[in-house]
């Protein structure tokens, strides 16, 4: 798979992790999304839960090149959607994508992994994260409508089949 690797995180892991997310977070503020992931969320408590849980996943190259959050199963959050899933069939959710920036299409690379084990995906993001947007819609996901965070913020909501 293009000479990554990809495994569970570990606490080890911690420090490398939370520079890469800060690193998206100043991408993402440099890109026009001041917002997304405000005051240092994910935050370490977040992380160490994702490593806890064994949802947090490396993508692994030239060291750690990418993180994100991948987790089987419903996600209370997309219950409720201002628009409409194309179908109720079990899906994966995943969340906190975060590259290091040593390469492009990290999105793809991740995605390709997490539908070797789930036949949909369900991920959401900023309606000002237009990288992000660009990336799914790339890789085949389909714009479903909007779903809202615990704390009432929207985002936009996206699902992909396995073809």
């Amino acid at each position: 798979m293009e000479d990554i690797t990809f495994r569970k995180a570990t606490v080890a892991d911690l420090s490398e992790v939370e520079k890469i997310y800060e690193g998206a977070r100043s991408f993402m503020r440099s890109t026009g999304n001041p917002t997304q992931w405000a005051g240092g969320y994910p935050d370490r408590a977040t992380i160490l839960s994702d490593i806890e849980k064994g949802q947090l996943y490396l993508a692994v190259g030239d060291g750690i090149e990418g993180v994100f959050a991948y987790i089987p199963g419903d996600d209370p959050t997309y219950s409720y959607i201002e628009g409409e899933w194309p179908d109720s069939l079990p899906y994966s959710v995943v969340h906190r994508v975060a590259s290091a920036g040593k390469r492009r299409g990290m999105i793809k690379l991740i995605m390709d992994y997490c539908f070797e084990t789930s036949d949909r995906i369900r991920i959401d993001t900023h309606e000002d994260n237009l990288v992000m947007q660009k990336a799914l819609e790339s890789y085949g996901f389909t714009r479903c409508g909007i779903i809202y965070l615990e704390n009432g913020d929207p985002r936009i909501a996206y699902q992909k089949n396995k073809v």
